[in-house]
């Protein structure tokens, strides 16, 4: 397979060209997008890994250009953290799949194959003709059960073949695929020493010689009469040796890019000092941006996931469109030297998703404030908590920050510069959110008319900036713990099936572990069976409707306390009544509205949480 690479960080692109040469694939490299369009207009090319922020032609317009031309090989997008942006429009534009930066070079490999597959839908995860099986996951090609020893170019001679295996390759078709667009074409007696090589290992494993046949000035194909057994899906793994050659390839790619890697630190560096000396002109404040932005999204794929954090929270800084003032500057400077002191571990190796989806979404803290003394108190107390912070000085540079990050919880000062009225609307916009991020307000203010005015907006607590550092960010950290709802478990009962699937499809995407129920016969046993932490009722239902069972569980000392959450289409002032004076805790009318649903459940499921930890 010919895969042409379309990425500016030239440490990366030649790590990723490395790793998919050693499974056998061809791979060009272009570093913008008009040379990758350039080489795409030359070359025939299976599959487009293409970065969306590229200089001269964006990633998003060179996928569009691609298709309003009529090119319709698949297209994988290499993406920014958190960058949901870039892939829905990536996606608009005509991309097939994404991966995230900073990427596990497995994932990508897989992602990969199943775009291989999905050129063809017809093709199985393992290709075979007759008794001739190639495994693309582990490299591994056999003939009636035997393993052929052959090499890479041959491999990926039969590859061609196999997945186009209606099709005659002329000598400079096969070249066109299998050869780089750096190297020069091998003449013509090259590729028949291939396939005399291919013809006589295959004829040592027991098949007929002809395998590959010659189509007398055409090319060659597979032989067409051999018998097509039925592809199966193969549940066999990788071998050892094939496994060991891809960590060989992602460990000799890592060397590579760490030797590379220290002249963009260095950028970073000369900012860092430029920054306290208040020099920092706009080109090097661009370029360590750029470094930045290139560190963020590579470090991780070479087991440094913490180092593609702190680039990140750099990139975030250099990004402002306000002047970087002396509590940001210092910021900065720090993780600069947390990142240098981060360059010098060994790193993690990623065995998994799961490793990289736990650095990413480590709970970070945004700080709103121009109060320069106590944000530098918090910064420091937070380094001892290992807590990852974010700084804004005003609501503007908060909003920014907050598109790129996504923090989990926001401590503002009511009296940032911009005043109380702009901090108590996007203390208003955080608390309409879907999940809402909690914000918790500090100020020296006391009086009540500003505490009614943060609890109307939905601020989550009212501090006072006289309190210590490590207090006020203990405070931070409870306000976190209700956010951990994906623990959480809802039971609903409503016997129309349209209502429950609705309901699943909608609280099953935030994580919350669910179970649904049509007859309310069967309540209790599925009650005390699966143990909820909220249950939810519809109010009118055959046999048994939700204000009796309402009553039940209200009735037992053991569940008497679970929270209760009515759906209902009567919205009488008797109905809503009646709920109530059951014991319930809430009520939303039908038609369901989904925000709203969340929101509620949400909120109570915090309150729940809450109540534990006191």
């Amino acid at each position: 397979m010919r895969i042409l690479l379309v990425e500016d960080d030239d440490s990366l692109a030649q790590a990723v060209a490395a790793v998919l040469s050693r499974q056998n694939y061809v791979v060009d490299i272009a570093a913008d997008g008009e040379a990758g369009w350039e080489l795409v207009t030359v070359c025939n090319y299976d599959l487009i890994l293409l970065d969306v922020i590229l200089p001269k032609l964006d990633g998003i317009s060179f996928c569009r250009q691609l298709r309003q031309e009529g090119y319709q090989m698949p297209i994988l997008l290499l993406t920014a953290k958190d960058s949901r942006t870039d892939k829905v429009m990536g996606l608009d534009a005509g991309a097939d799949d994404y991966v995230v930066k900073p990427f596990d070079f497995g994932e990508l490999s897989a992602r990969i194959r199943a775009l291989g597959r999905r050129g063809n839908s017809s093709l199985p995860p393992v290709l075979e003709w007759g008794s001739l099986r190639l495994d693309p996951s582990s490299c591994e090609v056999t003939y009636a059960g035997k393993v052929l020893h052959i090499t890479a170019k041959e491999y990926s001679i039969l590859e061609l073949f196999l997945r186009n295996n209606q099709r005659t390759f002329s000598r400079s078709a096969i070249v066109d695929h299998l050869w780089g667009a750096d190297t020069d074409p091998p003449a013509d007696d090259t590729i028949k020493s291939h396939i005399k090589s291919l013809r006589q290992k295959l004829k040592a494993a027991g098949a007929p010689y002809n395998f590959i046949e010659t189509v007398y000035g055409l090319g060659y194909r597979l032989k067409s009469n051999a018998k097509k057994q039925k592809s199966q899906v193969s549940k066999k793994e990788s071998t050892p040796t094939q496994q060991e050659l891809f960590s060989a390839a992602v460990a000799e790619a890592r060397k590579d890019f760490q030797a590379k890697v220290g002249s963009r630190i260095a950028v970073l560096e000369q900012a860092s000092n430029a920054l306290i000396e208040g020099k920092l002109n706009f080109g090097l404040q661009q370029n360590a941006e750029q470094e930045a932005h290139k560190l963020a999204g590579s470090l991780g794929s070479f087991g440094f996931v913490h180092g593609s954090l702190l680039a990140e929270k750099i990139e975030s800084i250099l990004h402002s469109q306000t002047p970087i003032n002396q509590v940001q500057s210092q910021y900065f400077c720090e993780l600069v030297k947390e990142l240098q002191r981060e360059l010098e571990q060994t790193p993690n190796e990623l065995t998994s998703d799961e490793q990289i989806l736990s650095e990413q979404w480590h709970k970070v803290l945004l700080i709103v404030s121009s109060d320069r003394q106590l944000v530098e108190q918090l910064v420091k107390e937070a380094a001892t908590q290992g807590m990852h912070i974010d700084i804004a000085i005003n609501t503007a540079d908060a909003r920014s920050v907050i598109e790129s990050s996504s923090p989990d919880v926001v401590l503002l000062d009511l009296d940032c510069s911009d005043g109380v009225k702009d901090s108590l609307k996007l203390l208003t916009e955080l608390s309409n959110r879907t999940p809402p991020i909690p914000v918790l307000v500090f100020t020296n203010r006391s009086n009540f008319a500003d505490r009614l005015e943060v609890a109307r907006a939905g601020g989550h607590s009212f501090l006072y900036k006289s309190m210590p550092a490590k207090q006020l960010l203990e405070l931070v950290t409870q306000a976190l713990q209700p956010i951990g709802v994906p623990e959480a478990r809802v039971m609903v009962v409503d016997d129309d099936p349209q209502v429950l699937s609705v309901i699943r499809n909608l609280l099953e995407t935030w994580g919350i572990k669910l179970t649904t129920l049509e007859d309310p016969r069967r309540f209790w046993e599925i009650l005390t069976e699966f143990s909820p932490d909220l249950l939810v009722l519809d109010v009118k239902m055959p046999h048994v409707n939700g204000i009796e069972l309402c009553q039940v569980v209200r009735n037992d000392p053991y569940w008497s306390k679970l929270p209760v959450l009515f759906l209902t289409a009567h919205v009488a002032a008797d109905t809503v009544d009646r709920i109530f004076a059951v014991g319930a805790d809430d009520c939303i009318s039908k038609p369901i509205e989904g925000e709203k649903l969340i929101t509620r459940i949400f909120k109570r499921l915090e309150r729940i949480q809450l109540i534990k930890n006191k």
